[in-house]
């Protein structure tokens, strides 16, 4: 697949990514680039938005089933963060057994749209990627 480029897009682009640099220039404990990334940066943030991105709410134990290989521990490290971030917000039951669940806020849902056109992305170049990576590996060998 190939990605239709208009003549000044890369120029719009690399506009926007050195705003993006400057303004990340900044120290690096109020630089709000590198604290967004920080939290989304990894893959646990990135599933968790996207599975609340995909339901309304979801009960911890869904929210593990549905993305697979995180642990428990990991799970709850990570919707804490992403809660006290203001991304996620957290529903306690007073019920027994208690119930909880989590639902993304409407800063979380914003978040979600800039993660749809990664998914996009991610979903559309797959191929050539996945090509990328085995040319790459080839070339490791041969060089060896």
């Amino acid at each position: 697949m190939h990605v239709t480029i208009t003549d000044n897009q890369p120029l719009v682009f690399r506009a926007e990514a050195q705003k993006i640099l400057q303004d990340a220039q900044t120290a690096a404990s109020i630089c709000p680039v590198r604290h967004v990334l920080d939290r989304i940066g990894d893959k646990w943030s990135l599933l968790c938005i996207l599975h609340l991105g995909a339901t309304d709410t979801l009960r911890f134990n869904e929210l593990r089933k549905q993305i697979g290989d995180v642990s428990q521990r990991m799970l709850t490290v990570t919707l804490r963060s992403l809660e006290a971030d203001g991304l996620v917000q957290r529903h306690v039951y007073a019920e027994v057994p208690p119930r909880v669940e989590y639902q993304l806020t409407p800063l979380g849902h914003s978040l979600l749209v800039a993660f749809s056109g990664l998914g996009t992305w991610a979903n559309a170049h797959a191929q050539e990627v996945a090509q990328a990576r085995q040319a790459f590996a080839a070339r490791e060998k041969t060089e060896r």
